[in-house]
């Protein structure tokens, strides 16, 4: 069996209340929700343009580094805008920390508290836990593209939105260390919506706070 955040989650059920809550699997209300706090965003999101990194430590020495054999790949554009492309690059670095987490077995490492809050931290907290109590960490490539964003008037919201595939990732037994390989199938596809906001006292600093995901997602294929 192939274990990653969105098979987890399913596997949980109702205790992960943000997925079954936006309708999490095939359900179209993720693609109604529009706002992000308590202001709308924009009807389209826009494309990016610049190509970022994948794995880096922060300017603030927050560790967001994984196991060799843990690659997370973000094949996508960075935007022009300013606060759109530092929300992208600490969406990405959730990701790494909830992975790193995995793989320190623990929901307290600073890369977890640090790149989100609310409800991002919750499902962060909870995947990680799923992980723990399954005895598995992650092992090979997940892959991130056709991102895009779009952000609130003020700038202090941004959603960022994009598609992942798991083919070539896989849970791994910690104990017996057995890879749990998969046969290729819709089920490597999912597309996430991560509501990032800005952290008042500090400007380079963009938190998840909110996480939305189809799971099963064609359009990602």
């Amino acid at each position: 069996m192939k274990r990653r955040l969105i098979s987890l989650t399913a596997m949980i059920g109702t205790s992960v209340f943000l997925l079954t809550a936006c309708g999490g699997g095939d359900d179209k209300s993720n693609e109604d929700n529009k706002t992000v706090g308590a202001e709308q965003i924009p009807d389209k999101p826009r494309k990016s343009t610049q190509p970022t990194g994948t794995e880096k430590n922060k300017p603030d020495g927050v560790d967001v580094s994984l196991p060799k054999d843990v690659n997370l790949v973000f094949d996508w554009d960075e935007p022009k805008a300013k606060n759109e492309a530092a929300a992208m690059d600490d969406a990405a670095n959730y990701l790494r920390a909830i992975y790193r987490g995995v793989a320190k077995r623990s929901t307290r490492d600073a890369a977890v508290t640090e790149y989100s809050t609310g409800d991002g931290l919750t499902y962060a907290k909870t995947q990680i836990d799923a992980w723990i109590d399954g005895g598995w960490t992650a092992t090979g490539t997940l892959r991130h593209y056709d991102a895009t964003t779009r952000s609130t008037a003020n700038g202090s919201s941004v959603e960022v939105a994009f598609c992942a595939d798991a083919g070539k990732f896989f849970g791994k037994e910690v104990k017996t260390k057995k890879i749990l390989t998969t046969e290729p199938s819709i089920r490597d596809f999912d597309h996430f919506k991560i509501v990032m906001v800005k952290f008042p006292a500090r400007e380079d600093l963009w938190q998840a706070s909110k996480v939305f995901v189809e799971m099963k997602a064609a359009k990602c294929q």
